[in-house]
């Protein structure tokens, strides 16, 4: 009965924009600007959360009746307006990513330190149930990281990704023919195994995005070579133990983080909690990670779950924790 419901009123707002009437919105999407919201306290100063949540990817989200802004557009956004309030002493960056492509990762890292040298802002990560690879990548730039006393961190590494269908092609009588103009052009293609030549070329250029992961974590965790040695094997931590490799610097909830970030900056106890969404919540507060009343996800009147978030993975490389990817 919900799904005619809609698909009703979608016949209906296609027919009313098709005949020319005023452009009207069903729903508050991604086009509506970025508003600031206050979660909590009164008095001067402001911390900023800014949540990374999900696969961390520069591909807008497709939605039934809108698309929604990538990860890397949604956060740019929010730091561009952040630079523009002085008010905003601290940000604090809510993390529950498995991480994701090893570009994304790479330009949310990048932005967040520049946008710390513009500002002087100070940074904290509050590392939720998942703070992995991509994840951790772009909690580098912080001046403290956070850990939930139940957070899974780490996979501190590379993985290439690519869709196979050889066996499939076999079983429809399926065959691709390429005619190329050099022995490697078609490397990493889904229609035939790879060569050891090609899996050699592959390792080589994980190794070396597997390097720059770790020579970031050794920067700015400052970890000797012998705990790196462990890290890059690239298995997962719970809090605990990341503590103790030096991968956080404390274990503790959402509201200590918020303290940590005002302590920081200098700020009130009280002063200003805020976030910059589209649609205002009732009884709104920090665990709210929503911008838009849909979420990060869109509308779909199919939850496609685990095989669309396999799916939506394009053929590449990335900081990701694969069991963790169908979740989020």
């Amino acid at each position: 009965m919900r799904i005619h419901l809609i698909i009703i009123l979608i016949a209906g707002f296609i027919i009313i924009n098709g005949c020319g009437a005023p452009n009207i919105k069903l729903f508050t999407d991604a086009s509506a600007p970025l508003q600031e919201f206050t979660l909590q306290g009164k008095e001067k100063g402001k911390v900023l959360i800014i949540p990374v949540r999900g696969i961390i990817s520069d591909n807008t989200k497709k939605g039934m009746l809108y698309d929604m802004p990538s990860m890397v557009q949604e956060i740019v956004s929010q730091l561009r307006m952040a630079e523009k309030d002085e008010e905003v002493r601290a940000v604090l960056l809510k993390i529950d990513s498995p991480g994701g492509s090893t570009t994304a990762s790479d330009i949310l890292y990048h932005e967040i330190m520049a946008y710390k040298k513009r500002t002087g802002t100070k940074v904290v990560a509050a590392m939720m149930d998942i703070a992995t690879s991509g994840g951790y990548y772009v909690s580098l730039p912080s001046d403290l990281i956070i850990a939930h006393p139940t957070t899974i961190t780490g996979s501190i590494g590379v993985i290439f990704i690519r869709p196979e269908l050889i066996n499939i092609m076999g079983k429809i009588g399926l065959d691709i023919e390429v005619i190329k103009s050099g022995q490697n052009k078609d490397m990493g293609s889904p229609f035939r195994e790879s060569t050891e030549e090609e899996d050699k070329i592959f390792q080589d250029l994980i190794d070396e995005l597997s390097g720059r992961f770790l020579n970031l974590v050794a920067k700015h965790r400052k970890i000797d070579q012998n705990i790196l040695s462990n890290i890059s094997t690239a298995r997962v931590y719970l809090a605990n133990e990341a503590l103790q490799l030096g991968l956080v610097d404390k274990i503790g909830y959402l509201n200590d983080a918020i303290m940590q970030a005002q302590e920081l900056a200098g700020l009130n106890e009280d002063c200003k909690v805020i976030v910059y969404r589209r649609t205002r919540y009732p009884n709104d507060n920090i665990y709210n990670t929503s911008t838009t009343r849909f979420g990060s996800q869109g509308l779909s009147l199919i939850d496609l779950g685990m095989l669309d978030s396999i799916t939506s993975l394009r053929t590449g490389f990335y900081y990701l924790w694969p069991p963790a990817a169908s979740n989020k």
